[in-house]
């Protein structure tokens, strides 16, 4: 009876240690799971921003920041988002387009996070996602001058931002400042991982359209 109770507390213990494995790191390892109803936008089509509350000034580029307050991979990206921010806030307008299951909060709680004030974009932001073919958090859409789509995709390979070799959002964006095509990345920057978004928008969006 006492070996029993040894093993079935030995396989409780080692299905705790492996959800807990599984929760906080092997999932995010994982591409995002691409969305029922999902409709793949491509590079360089023009993205509308006319229901939005974005004003493209003087044909500067769009940089917009997909950030979910609930996901450890939106947290570790913050420096970096930091950076960006002040190297470049004089020649890109950027936005953050934040999702929470609780938005109580929400806006202050960000701009805590910031060195510098950034505008947030709190409504449509599952319709501006889906705008963009963005399905998971965190994600860059960068837009030209023209509000065509130059990049989407992630930060960096890591889910903590630390390679430098693989700083994709900042390369793109310096390339696009610089006047160059968009760079061939290939997998590891345009393939979604992180978390998925808090509702399963492009299905309600389909319904919604038929």
């Amino acid at each position: 009876m006492k070996q029993l109770f040894v093993y079935i507390f030995a396989v409780g213990l080692f299905i705790a240690i492996f959800y807990t494995f599984w929760r906080t790191e092997w999932k995010y390892l994982q591409p995002t799971p691409i969305p029922k109803g999902y409709v793949n936008t491509a590079i360089g089509q023009k993205i509308d921003l006319s229901p939005f509350t974005i004003h493209p000034i003087n044909n500067r580029p769009i940089f917009l920041h997909f950030f979910s307050i609930d996901c450890p991979c939106s947290k570790f990206n913050i420096q970096q988002f930091n950076q960006l921010v002040e190297l470049h806030r004089h020649q890109v307008q950027f936005y953050a387009v934040l999702f929470a299951e609780d938005t109580t909060g929400l806006a202050a709680s960000f701009q805590e996070k910031m060195h510098h004030q950034v505008p947030l974009i709190l409504q449509k932001g599952t319709q501006l996602a889906a705008a963009c073919g963005v399905y998971s958090t965190p994600q860059v859409a960068l837009l030209d001058g023209n509000t065509k789509l130059y990049y989407r995709g992630n930060y960096n390979k890591s889910r903590y931002c630390t390679e430098k070799a693989t700083e994709f959002a900042q390369i793109a964006l310096q390339d696009l400042l610089a006047g160059k095509p968009t760079p061939q990345f290939g997998e590891l920057a345009t393939q979604a991982y992180g978390c998925e978004l808090p509702e399963n928008y492009y299905e309600k969006l389909e319904q919604k359209n038929k």
